[in-house]
């Protein structure tokens, strides 16, 4: 049993926080302002760290967002997410050293195995091009000269003068289903992120992960995103899941899920096969509800109960091997804080160490 987790929080950078899923409300849409106060209410809640989220055409720009939000954070990391198919790698390295330097060395890295916007690119070359990026952030981030003949790069190039505080480079997190996705994280990923799943599922995945690494010389650690709904008692819990789809109509979550660039991917279709699985009540497995992915691509159910039925669920995930959670709720500051008081106390919880 993992005797001790990252705890990380969410802060909407992509036009996702809502009151009532479906329903937009422009004091959610994503903002500096709104956004930096998730931020701050996250740090001020002991989360360990942040998930900041990128999407090309919805939300605010991720770099951008941790750059400014760094100088006014005394403790908690930040995840920043990364599209690699609209990076190039020398550039992106000095970007990520000089927020890592603002930051303190406090600096995750989120690796997302996108498109170039406006272009598509089929998944194995995809996959093999984000193999490739992380193996040149990595070397920039370590400060080691690159002598590279890849299949999308050609690069002779010495490291930036910008490092990070640490010296090297943060932690590459990293996620996905298919094939060619967990290919990708075996071969250069220090942390494979999973969305929600059956507890068997998880553990299975968590076994063909650490299999297709260990082929490699490598290890990996895991994390486990998944939304959050606590109350003070489960009936309270499931009245508020329920009151935040009570203003959804099936056309407008549809749009919602299909706008995401990643609406088709291996992840989301399990996402998909999960919801179409769970009983009437949208629950897969206990105080696992899959009602979320009626109106969102991606990470699609939450966990569901009073303080004790959510600390037993993360307690189970830590039993699996699950060294890292990245945790959500609508909407978010207000789900950030009612987490904070009711189950993180209770959580032996720290920052990620690799």
């Amino acid at each position: 049993m993992t005797a001790s987790s990252e705890v990380s929080w969410f802060s909407a950078l992509c036009d996702d926080d809502y009151e009532f899923l479906g329903v937009p409300d422009p004091a959610l849409a994503s903002s500096w302002e709104h956004c930096r106060n998730i931020a701050l209410a996250a740090e001020a809640g002991g989360f360990d760290n942040l998930l900041l989220p990128s999407g090309y055409g919805l939300g605010i720009d991720t770099l951008a967002f941790a750059a400014g939000i760094a100088p006014l954070l005394k403790r908690m990391r930040l995840l920043a997410a990364v599209r690699i198919g609209e990076a190039w790698p020398p550039q992106l390295a000095r970007q990520l050293a000089t927020i890592d330097q603002m930051l303190g060395g406090r600096l995750t890295i989120n690796i997302i195995s996108s498109d170039l916007p406006g272009e598509t690119l089929a998944s194995g070359p995809r996959y093999r091009r984000t193999v490739e990026a992380m193996a040149l952030l990595r070397a920039f981030l370590n400060g080691e000269s690159v002598d590279f003949d890849g299949e999308f790069w050609k690069l002779k190039l010495d490291p930036p003068r910008i490092r990070p505080v640490s010296g090297r480079a943060p932690p590459f997190y990293f996620g996905g289903l298919s094939e060619d996705a967990r290919e990708a994280a075996a071969r250069g990923a220090d942390v494979y992120l999973m969305w929600p799943d059956r507890l068997d599922v998880v553990r299975d995945t968590i076994a063909d992960l650490t299999a297709r690494a260990d082929k490699r010389g490598r290890k990996l650690k895991f994390g486990y995103r998944v939304h959050v709904v606590v109350r003070e008692t489960e009936e309270e819990a499931r009245a508020a899941a329920d009151r935040l789809l009570s203003r959804l109509d099936a056309k407008t979550g549809e749009a919602i899920k299909n706008r995401s660039l990643d609406s088709q991917s291996a992840g989301v279709r399990r996402q998909v096969e999960l919801r179409e699985a769970s009983a009437g009540d949208g629950f897969v497995e206990d105080n696992l509800w899959t009602g979320i992915g009626r109106a969102r691509s991606g990470c699609g159910a939450a966990i569901v109960g009073d303080p004790d039925q959510v600390l037993a669920k993360l307690k189970a995930y830590q039993d699996l091997g699950i060294e890292a959670f990245i945790l959500s709720g609508y909407p978010h500051q207000a789900e950030a804080d009612l987490f904070a008081r009711h189950v993180l106390p209770r959580l032996a919880h720290g920052p990620l160490e690799l």
